[in-house]
């Protein structure tokens, strides 16, 4: 018997094993490893059922996750493959729109439940800190006072988890799903029930191996992995193109800033056209960008990115 072969990190399939209401199981206990509430989540009610035939019509644009518990406290979870510059910034301000979004006209504010986002990434966010969860929250700098039942914003980077399958048995619940999710793809079904038997990872296992059975949730599968790979292969084209173009726009502009400036004000430059032009957006003309300050060309390019990958997903 050899490897299932499904990834669960592919959206596809994370969205098919956590986001469906007969797999509760697994999200309540993803849940509980990430956040180790003093009160655990006991229940879910999912706000977005996960539905194959949306997959199948394109209709599913919005690729997280929304659950809310026994106490209303509300959770947002979504996984991401790759990562681009504004991602922190977009965390932040989905989340603080969920929290703002509670209330009614005419609402206490005291009705305000907890707001939970939490981002897998299968990459590293911050190349500085090898840490692969972090939990932020509204808290005093000075004293660490968390104020409660406000958002919270939690990242875990499978770019740095590093668990080897010896220490599996002593591993924590938040380390074991972890190292599910970034390994079970690796393991033959048996493997995966012998490595993993609680009741909710077994939901998850069983998930992932009917991708690989069904054959129409093995070519939703497929499909879904042709288009992440397509998307990186554009994107680093756009780099390669944008590099090019920037060393021609960086001749020119280094006679101002010096020739490593100019050619990084191209770069940037470069990359804005081609995700611009990718886009179907009318291409900004070279003088106008090259007089804007550099870090408002960061932001443009780092907004055009995000616009691109949401495209080509």
């Amino acid at each position: 018997m050899g490897p299932l072969g499904i990834r669960p990190t592919n959206d596809f399939a994370f969205l098919k094993t956590f986001g469906t209401p007969a797999n509760k199981i697994a999200l309540v206990s993803l849940l509980n490893a990430i956040l180790d509430l003093r009160n655990p989540i006991v229940d879910l009610r999912i706000e977005n059922p996960f539905n194959t035939k949306d997959f199948m019509d394109d209709k599913l644009s919005i690729l997280d996750i929304k659950a809310s518990d026994q106490r209303g406290w509300i959770y947002d979870v979504e996984m991401q493959i790759s990562v681009a510059e504004s991602l922190v910034q977009r965390l932040v301000y989905y989340g603080c729109r969920v929290y703002v979004d509670q209330l009614r006209s005419g609402d206490d504010y005291l009705c305000l439940k907890p707001v939970f986002t939490i981002c897998l990434i299968e990459d590293k966010l911050w190349k500085d800190s090898t840490k692969v969860h972090h939990a932020f929250r509204f808290a005093d700098l000075q004293s660490g006072k968390i104020l409660s039942n406000t958002p919270e914003i939690h990242t875990l980077e499978l770019g740095w988890y590093n668990l080897d399958r010896s220490e599996l048995a002593e591993a924590s619940l938040l380390d074991r799903w972890l190292f599910w999710l970034r390994h079970a793809h690796e393991f033959d079904l048996q493997t995966l029930r012998n490595l993993f038997p609680q009741p909710a990872f077994l939901k998850a296992t069983d998930t992932i191996d009917r991708i690989a059975r069904i054959t129409e949730d093995k070519d939703m599968y497929d499909a879904r992995e042709k288009k992440l790979r397509d998307q990186q292969w554009l994107i680093r084209a756009g780099l390669v193109e944008g590099r090019e173009q920037g060393r021609q726009e960086g001749l020119v502009e280094g006679r101002q800033e010096g020739r490593q400036e100019g050619i990084q004000l191209g770069e940037l430059i470069g990359l804005i056209r081609f995700f611009q032009r990718q886009l179907g957006i009318c291409q900004s003309p070279q003088e106008a960008l090259a007089a804007k300050d550099p870090l408002e060309l960061k932001a443009l390019a780092s907004e055009l990115e995000t616009q691109f990958g949401k495209k080509s997903i």
